[in-house]
């Protein structure tokens, strides 16, 4: 199984999304989702604090909450790897150090365990100073509350800036990447974060890698789109070169007997910095394509026609 980045973290390479429990799945149904995940071999989930505070009648740590219960109930914490995120609960909003100290605790709180596998920086908070930033991660690793960190949603400038000022402390250097790609979604990573990912040797876990469910293959209308959780973030793909890329993903899939998300989840597997994509599932039933993923070997040719349709052009 690949490794994040210099951690001693190995991962199974796909990470399952903690976004929708407590949101589109309900308890019952984030378990039974968890529970095939863990049964086809996964150890690796990601969450945050904030999820889902964006879902009318939730403050936020509600998937922290059913991850840890889960957990407990299977009695299983020491067979998965758990990444959380600070900087967007309502309750500890930014990176200032006292907010990552009790951010921390209460995410240790909710998961019900120890120690956070991996912490990441959910957003950049420019109102704080990048040394007290990394100096709080830094504490929360040497006390034994965390053991890696990593950066989510930072500009190529600010992650470099935070690499000069961990080394300059000897502050602990992240160790993962939690960047946006996808195939409708390329440029911007492999233009400014992939060449940092390689040299800085960050593993990277990308999030969207389903671009809000358009890569699934199941939104190729209006109607389609119509009425559901996610149709915003997946509407703005629908183009004529959004449904290119789907046509050939579904082709390619259908040559290996896969579906067109375990074909465009394997895309991104091909590509040489991705260490785990990040997908999530609101039904059990939709648990096993995501895990198919890692068995699927597209061809060199395969990849190319992908990269072909998806390329962005001014």
């Amino acid at each position: 199984m690949p490794r994040i980045g210099a951690s001693d973290l190995d991962v199974f390479p796909l990470s399952l999304g903690g976004n929708v429990f407590g949101w589109t799945a309900d308890r019952s149904t984030s378990f039974d989702i968890l529970d095939a995940y863990a049964a086809a071999g996964g150890d690796f989930i990601d969450t945050a604090d904030s999820y889902s505070a964006f879902a009318p009648g939730n403050h936020g740590g509600e998937s922290e909450t059913l991850i840890g219960e889960w957990m407990t109930a299977r009695g299983n914490r020491d067979k998965f790897v758990v990444a959380t995120k600070v900087s967007r609960h309502p309750d500890y909003m930014g990176l200032a150090a006292a907010n990552i100290a009790a951010a921390a605790d209460a995410s240790l709180a909710r998961l019900g365990v120890d120690t956070i596998d991996l912490y990441f920086a959910h957003f950049d908070d420019d109102e704080t100073p990048l040394d007290e930033t990394a100096g709080a991660f830094d504490e929360l690793v040497k006390c034994g509350k965390v053991r890696y960190i990593g950066l989510s949603n930072y500009s190529p400038e600010r992650i470099e800036a935070y690499f000069e000022v961990a080394r300059a402390n000897g502050f602990a250097l992240p160790v993962a990447l939690q960047p946006h790609y996808n195939l409708v979604h390329r440029n911007e990573y492999e233009e400014q974060y992939a060449p940092l990912a390689e040299r800085e040797n960050l593993g990277v876990v990308p999030y969207f890698a389903l671009a809000s469910g358009f890569l699934t293959g199941k939104y190729r209308s209006a109607d389609d789109l119509a009425g559901t959780a996610r149709s915003a973030g997946a509407a703005k793909y629908a183009t004529p070169q959004g449904l290119a890329i789907v046509d050939a993903l579904d082709e390619i899939g259908s040559a290996h007997g896969a579906s067109i998300t375990t074909t465009a989840l394997a895309w991104l597997l091909a590509k040489p910095t991705i260490t785990a994509p990040i997908a999530s599932a609101s039904k059990v039933g939709q648990v096993a394509d995501l895990v198919a993923a890692p068995n699927l070997a597209l061809t060199p040719e395969e990849v190319a026609r992908l990269d072909d349709v998806s390329a962005w052009h001014a």
